[in-house]
């Protein structure tokens, strides 16, 4: 399986995926994509040696119109929203139906939406004296976080005194459950039935 990985930020969870071992035989980064050219993700993929791919219209970037034939050319196949920002573009979405997912720092459908990324999530989590947060791991569709949720999984956050202390465990969770996702992904092993995302264990 190919993937793109789409970032914004530091690329936390593209070096998760890049460094767990038993993805590396089965799913492959074959483009990391970014709508920021200084994006610090890109010093990861480049370590790597994974192409980057900078969205915009200016010169030397893909324009969101040709992206798709870019991911033709990379034989593209799975697309993966790892701490990217933006919406993705109608057109991707629509020819990655059902193999396009987002991670998402909170457990939706709660603290989800536009503006609702990053330390917004973590800070919003805090104020409402929540005492579980977590990760989702959803499908993309043109809405904030509102596609169907793949999988979630919860850490206690009773005892936290920050939203920054709420961002550490969640991260950690984050980097737990999504190259658990992609794997799983990669082996045929999600089920979409009655209405409802199902991931099968492995035997």
């Amino acid at each position: 399986m190919r993937i793109a990985v789409f970032v914004s930020g530091r690329g936390s969870n593209l070096k998760a995926i890049l460094n767990r071992a038993d993805l590396k035989n089965i799913a492959e980064v074959a483009a990391v994509v970014s709508d920021k050219k200084d994006c610090k993700a890109f010093e990861i993929a480049q370590q790597f040696g994974i192409k980057t791919i900078t969205l915009g219209e200016s010169e030397g970037n893909v324009s969101q119109k040709d992206i798709l034939f870019t991911f033709a050319e990379l034989d593209i196949d799975f697309v993966v929203l790892a701490g990217y920002l933006k919406l993705v573009p109608v057109d991707v979405i629509a020819n990655f139906e059902n193999r396009i997912i987002n991670i998402h720092p909170a457990l939706l459908p709660s603290f989800g939406g536009k503006g609702m990324y990053g330390m917004n999530v973590h800070r919003a989590v805090f104020e409402s004296s929540a005492k579980v947060s977590g990760a989702t791991i959803h499908f993309v569709n043109n809405t904030y976080d509102t596609g169907k949720i793949i999988a979630q999984k919860c850490v206690d956050i009773s005892d936290v005194k920050s939203a920054e202390e709420i961002a550490e465990k969640v991260l950690e969770i984050e980097h737990q459950l999504l190259p658990e996702v992609i794997m799983a992904f990669a082996q045929n092993r999600i089920k979409i039935e009655y209405n409802k995302v199902r991931i099968i264990r492995e035997d």
